[in-house]
């Protein structure tokens, strides 16, 4: 009986002379059968996009010197340069209407809503050391048109489904682009545990094996309740 499977797959260093979709193919096409879920890593994505900013790039200005200081200090937009590229991508008043807004819900036990608020480049951005080498000493943005990416890797590949997430050792996953069918909160819960490696392991894309397969087996499991 087929079970879930995380299977990561190894590449070498990609950049932005790569195509993603070519790169899966060449590294993981062996591996992936009709049945399958193909995971990449958002950030590689956005790398082999060119979505990359070095610090010395940016003109940080004083509203983001402030409202970086209101961010804890395990996120991205904690440092003036992650805060700088969210203001240059979604705008700073944007930014700082968000941040007033969010510091007020946080007061009423809701929380979540400054990233709501701010764009999808909120949430996204990689800071300095937040991705691999040697994009280490870089902001990485999030990658462009997520679903499109992952319509491309399952029409390439001849998989069941394809996803572009986000995720990281704190728990937390976020698929940001899905091709059609796949609900993205599921997959999400998949991948929670980070089976990517963008260090050192190099495997930035994860096969999820026999989800088609799974998901059958339940539809037809509570179809007999």
């Amino acid at each position: 009986m087929a079970e879930l499977e995380l299977k990561p797959v190894g590449t070498r260093i990609l950049t932005d002379k790569d195509n993603i979709v070519d790169m899966i193919e060449k590294y993981a096409k062996e591996d992936i059968g009709p049945d399958d879920v193909v995971s990449v890593a958002e950030s590689v994505v956005a790398i082999t996009q060119g979505r990359v900013a070095r610090p010395e790039d940016f003109k940080v200005c004083f509203l983001a010197k402030i409202l970086c200081r209101f961010v804890p200090q395990k996120g991205s937009l904690s440092s003036v340069y992650g805060m700088q590229s969210l203001m240059d991508a979604e705008g700073k008043w944007r930014v700082l209407f968000a941040m007033i807004i969010g510091m007020f819900a946080k007061i009423v036990g809701k929380n979540g809503v400054f990233y709501e608020l701010a764009g999808s480049h909120a949430a996204l951005v990689d800071d300095v050391t937040g991705t691999m080498p040697p994009f280490d000493k870089c902001l990485v943005y999030g990658p462009l048109e997520a679903n499109r990416v992952a319509e491309e890797i399952k029409r390439r590949l001849g998989c069941y489904g394809a996803a572009v997430a986000d995720v990281n050792d704190l728990k937390r996953a976020l698929v940001v682009g899905a091709s059609t069918g796949l609900d993205p909160k599921k997959l999400a819960h998949i991948l929670i545990d980070n089976p990517f490696g963008n260090a050192s392991q190099r495997t930035p894309i994860v096969i999820i094996k026999n989800y088609a397969a799974v998901e059958r087996r339940t539809e037809n499991l509570l179809s007999m309740e």
